[in-house]
C-alpha cells in the first residue's frame, strides 16, 4: 500500500502511468482491483501452477520478466518486504535481475527530475538518514513512513469493476521452467 501511495503521489505531480503487478493465485486480483480503485491505471497478475513454491529469487525472476513484458518504465516501486516471509529480498532481487540502481528503506522522495532523469530520496539507515540521488530508471523499496495510503474512491471502485486484469502465465512470459516454483528456488525453509 505504501508503494502504491507513493506511485499515486508521483502520478499526481508528474502525470505518470501506474501499473500494478502481483504474483499469486487468481483471487489476488482483488488486491489489484483495490489498487486500481485507489487510482492506479492498470494491473496484471502472474498466476500459474508453475509458480507454486517460489522463493524470493524465483518470485523476483518472474516479476522482473513481467516488468520487461510491459516495456519502458522510469521507476519500479515495491514494499520493503512481504508480510509472510518478511525477508526484504524480492525488491532487491528484481533490481538485480533488471540491472537497475537500487535504494532500500526509502522513507521520502525529495525530488524527481523527469527531464534530467534523476530522483533524490531519503532512506533510513542504522545511523539515521541517508540522502541519495539516483539515475532513472531505478527501483525503490519503501517503508511505511513514506506516506499514508489513501482510501479507494467511489469513482475508482466503479472503474475497478470494469477493468480487465490480464493473467500472465509462465508460458506467456517465456520463463525458463528450471527457474520457477519449488524446483527453481535455490533456498529451502527447513524449520522455523
Amino acid at each position: 500500500l505504501y508503494s502504491i501511495e507513493t506511485a499515486l503521489m508521483l502520478k499526481e505531480q508528474f502525470g505518470a502511468h501506474v501499473t500494478v503487478l502481483t504474483m499469486g493465485p487468481l483471487n489476488a486480483v482483488k488486491a489489484l482491483k483495490e489498487a486500481i480503485s485507489m487510482g492506479c491505471d492498470d494491473g496484471a497478475i502472474l498466476s500459474d501452477r508453475a509458480f507454486a513454491g517460489s522463493d524470493t529469487w524465483a518470485t523476483a525472476y518472474a516479476l522482473s520478466s513481467a516488468i520487461r513484458h510491459f516495456g519502458d518504465f522510469d521507476l519500479v516501486l515495491t514494499g520493503e518486504r512481504a508480510t509472510d516471509g518478511d525477508t526484504g529480498q524480492v525488491g532487491p532481487n528484481i533490481a538485480a535481475a533488471l540491472d537497475l540502481p537500487l535504494a532500500t528503506y526509502v522513507r521520502k522522495v525529495n525530488t524527481l527530475d523527469p527531464e534530467g532523469k534523476t530522483i533524490t530520496v531519503e532512506r533510513s539507515v542504522e545511523e539515521g538518514v541517508e540522502t541519495l540521488q539516483m539515475p532513472l530508471p531505478c527501483l525503490l523499496t519503501v517503508v511505511k513512513e513514506i506516506s499514508y495510503p489513501r482510501l479507494p474512491t467511489l469513482r475508482g471502485k466503479k472503474r475497478a469493476k470494469t477493468v480487465e486484469i490480464p493473467v500472465l502465465t509462465a508460458g506467456e512470459l517465456e520463463l525458463k521452467p528450471e527457474f520457477l516454483g519449488l524446483k527453481g528456488s535455490p533456498t529451502r525453509v527447513v524449520s522455523t
